[in-house]
């Protein structure tokens, strides 16, 4: 009997723990680092591709989280997928022609948006859009990509294979 009551009360502990780690996993993972006051400004950015990029993200600069995404819409006139960028006031002195990324953070990560500054001397102002712009690198397409031009160089190598022998 007493053995049994060890079981179940180190087994009651594991499962326990088990909970406090996924809490504290999920509060690590949904913990925004970046608050945004009132004094900040606004971005556009048109995408083709947003990917999996959400509302909430990160908007970056050399590491530096300097904003959040605010929105995601689509634009039924240009056909592409438009992020409303939130960016801290602090950051007023990006270059108007700095070009907006969507980047994944490491091979499981979420999506964020990096920009990397230009060289102009003027800064972007609230409700300018970023004109340059680099979409989401879809993974299903660039294995589709890779495996038509495979199938292609092996119909190709198989065209060329009877002239040769000729």
């Amino acid at each position: 009997m007493r053995q049994s009551r060890a079981i179940d009360v180190s087994t009651g502990l594991f499962v326990l723990l088990g909970f406090a780690a996924i809490l504290f996993l999920v509060t690590q993972i949904t913990n925004r680092e970046f608050s945004l006051r009132s004094d900040s400004y606004r971005l556009q950015a048109q995408f083709e591709n947003v990917g999996g990029l959400k509302a909430g993200a990160p908007v970056s600069m050399a590491g530096v989280t300097i904003g959040r995404v605010e929105s995601i819409g689509y634009d039924m006139d240009l056909f592409k997928a438009v992020a409303t960028l939130r960016i801290d006031a602090r950051y007023d002195q990006i270059p108007n022609d700095s070009d907006a990324s969507i980047l994944t953070a490491g091979l499981l990560g979420g999506q964020y948006i990096g920009i990397t500054p230009g060289g102009s001397d003027e800064s972007f102002k609230d409700g300018d859009r970023v004109e340059f712009v680099q979409d989401a690198i879809v993974l299903e397409n660039l294995i589709s990509k890779y495996l038509f031009s495979q199938a292609g160089n092996k119909e190709a190598a198989g065209d060329d294979a009877p002239a040769a022998q000729e």
